[in-house]
């Protein structure tokens, strides 16, 4: 395959990209910074990769066989007035000129799949409701900018394949949430996080990335596919599971104003929380590698 990737130096972007270029697929990075993915993935180690600027794009998605769309501004951190802007605007932007260059794309040279990331953040928050894929949209500003966010993918040719990829909070090595509720937690001698009670819909950085994998070469993926680990947790859970793994105690709650410290008004992903299921994925038949928090979290910080 030859795959375009915009948020390729991201987060799960990163993981992709490493995942197609061992596979020897061929990979183009949608990029706004050359000098940045060029120190990302270096030529001597991802021979082949091509590294394409804004200008560029047209003639890296002309000719893929699909276009996996990652980039947007991290939602986890500090929402003044402007950062909410560019978190909308970010998304909305770069889905919105992927699409107008897929659709102008001759036929014989269209990509034949477009999966485009989305978030749990569109069903909004809960304690008590569960979510699937059939569920209603809610009324805060993360369902908002995803409903946005989609409607902008939504616009693409017919003809095309597409995925919208509800991604839950992912847990990995070296970056996300994760990363930034360690040293917090070995801070506070790490407790829940807020109440402990809200939902918290997480997977494992290797299962989205391997389910978006799947995506580009299964056509029965398509349409809306929650990418969430089948068994969400509330957050006392996690913080009780985290402690375990980080070999501390786990019994003094994180105060909220902490997080809301080193969140901002982006702490109510976390704080509140919505219980999202996977609904889609495991009709289809997807192998998640972790199923429970517990095993994934030890993966992580063994």
């Amino acid at each position: 395959m030859i795959i375009s990737v915009t948020g390729a130096t991201g987060f799960i972007g990163r993981r992709l990209v490493q995942r197609l270029h061992a596979d020897n697929h061929s990979v183009h990075v949608l990029t706004r910074s050359k000098s940045n993915a060029e120190t990302i993935f270096p030529a001597k180690d991802f021979p082949g990769i091509k590294i394409a600027e804004e200008p560029e794009w047209k003639d890296s998605i002309q000719g893929s066989t699909g276009v996996v769309n990652l980039a947007g501004l991290p939602i986890s951190t500090r929402w003044s007035p402007e950062i909410k802007k560019e978190i909308k605007q970010s998304r909305i932007r770069v889905t919105s000129k992927v699409v107008e260059l897929i659709n102008s794309a001759p036929d014989d040279i269209r990509p034949k799949v477009f999966v485009s990331a989305t978030a749990v953040g569109y069903y909004g928050t809960s304690e008590t409701q569960v979510f699937d894929e059939q569920s209603p949209s809610g009324k805060d500003y993360l369902a908002e900018v995803c409903r946005e966010w989609e409607s902008t993918a939504l616009k693409v040719n017919g003809g095309v394949r597409v995925a919208l990829i509800r991604i839950g909070v992912v847990l990995g090595k070296d970056g996300g949430a994760l990363a930034k509720m360690i040293p917090m937690f070995k801070l506070f001698a790490g407790g829940p996080l807020g109440s402990g009670t809200q939902w918290f819909s997480w997977i494992h950085l290797e299962d989205i990335v391997n389910l978006i994998y799947e995506t580009l070469s299964n056509p029965s993926y398509k349409g809306v596919i929650n990418g969430t680990a089948p068994n969400p947790v509330r957050l006392a859970e996690l913080c009780d599971q985290l402690g375990h793994a980080l070999g501390r105690p786990s019994w003094l709650p994180v105060p909220d104003f902490a997080l809301k410290a080193v969140l901002g008004e982006g702490a109510t992903v976390v704080l509140e929380g919505q219980k999202v299921l996977p609904t889609q994925a495991k009709k289809l038949g997807f192998p998640f590698k972790y199923s429970y928090v517990k095993d994934a979290l030890q993966a992580i910080l063994s």
